[in-house]
């Protein structure tokens, strides 16, 4: 596969090791006669360690055949985040580093969520674009003040914490967007 066709969430091999682009930056050459550059950030799988790499448009590289399953949720195993495949309940294990921040949007019985799978082991989590989570604890909204919307914080029954409007009150179920960390309007 040349660098030009690969797009975010594919999984290529690297120097040995298997990654998956989670973003493109394209450099146009200035003058003439210059390659188009694209330098891509990818995460190791598993692992999830971050690397830069740069690639012409023509360069070669191979892309790796990654199953995606539909699970759900299912249970935390000391710190370890079990999976069930939506369609033969295949319970997939993700260690807490595979999972890393996404397992601030993980609530019981969270459903569309992919497990990337290679090779029979799961070794990614792509949660849905957004989640819905409750508001534990919010200062109070400020009565009379000024008529524009400030944003303020808002801790998270998972324990994250996000910018909310002032009108969101504790107790209240929020959207949450997975991949900005921010509030989405409201659920329900």
């Amino acid at each position: 596969m040349k660098a030009y066709d690969i797009k975010k969430g594919n999984v290529v091999e690297h120097n040995g090791g298997v990654y998956q682009v989670r973003d493109i930056e394209r450099s146009s050459p200035q003058g003439r006669g210059g390659n188009v550059r694209f330098r891509f950030t990818m995460y190791s799988v598993p692992g999830g360690n971050k690397l830069d790499a740069s690639f012409d448009g023509d360069d070669d590289l191979k892309e790796v055949e990654l199953l995606r399953r539909l699970a759900t949720y299912s249970y935390k195993d000391g710190d370890a985040f079990v999976f069930l495949d939506d369609e033969d309940y295949t319970p997939y294990t993700l260690d807490a580093d595979v999972v890393g921040e996404a397992a601030g949007y993980i609530t019981d019985g969270l459903t569309g969520s992919y497990v990337q799978v290679i090779d029979d082991m799961p070794v990614a989590l792509q949660l849905p674009q957004h989640v819905t989570l409750e508001v534990v604890e919010t200062p109070p909204e400020l009565k009379g003040g000024t008529a524009t919307k400030r944003p303020k914080p808002a801790k998270l029954n998972t324990g994250i914490e996000i910018m909310v409007p002032e009108y969101i009150t504790t107790g209240e179920r929020v959207l949450v967007n997975t991949t900005t960390g921010e509030f989405g309007g409201r659920a329900d």
